[in-house]
């Protein structure tokens, strides 16, 4: 599958999927200093996922300063043809100042075994083949 280099940040799409519903989720960054994947609310509310009274809130620290998140397992999320069932994620505030829906995080990445290729701008997964993935072959 193929990354977007836009301002000096890795770029890609990816589905989730909650309670039935699907919304695909654009300007992900790819950020292997993330523990944890973050998902706008405005980018996931469209798939149902919405605060409730009795989520628990935390707040997450990066070096764009404080968020306050909630978690919530989402039915599956998927990159490129790769899904990864129950994965639970952050769900807050991305700053509207960037085009950025959330961040895809090593939580994710290490789970599926992720290769990242920074001469093609690639991502592919164990299993697939990569000149294939890029219509290459």
């Amino acid at each position: 599958m193929r990354l977007t280099l836009r301002d000096g940040l890795l770029f890609l799409s990816a589905t989730v999927r909650y309670q039935g519903k699907q919304v695909t989720v654009p300007n992900l960054v790819v950020d292997t200093g993330s523990a944890a994947t973050l998902l706008s609310t405005d980018a996931v509310a469209p798939a149902g996922i919405v605060p409730e009274p009795d989520d628990v809130l935390h707040v997450v620290r990066s070096i764009a300063g404080a968020e306050v998140v909630f978690s919530r397992r989402l039915d599956g999320l998927q990159v490129g043809k790769r899904t990864v069932t129950q994965f639970e994620v952050e769900i807050g505030g991305v700053d509207p100042a960037f085009d950025i829906n959330g961040i895809l995080g090593l939580d994710f990445l290490l789970r599926t075994g992720a290769v990242l290729d920074l001469g093609t701008l690639t991502i592919h997964f164990p299993g697939e083949h990569p000149a294939l993935e890029q219509g290459q072959a």
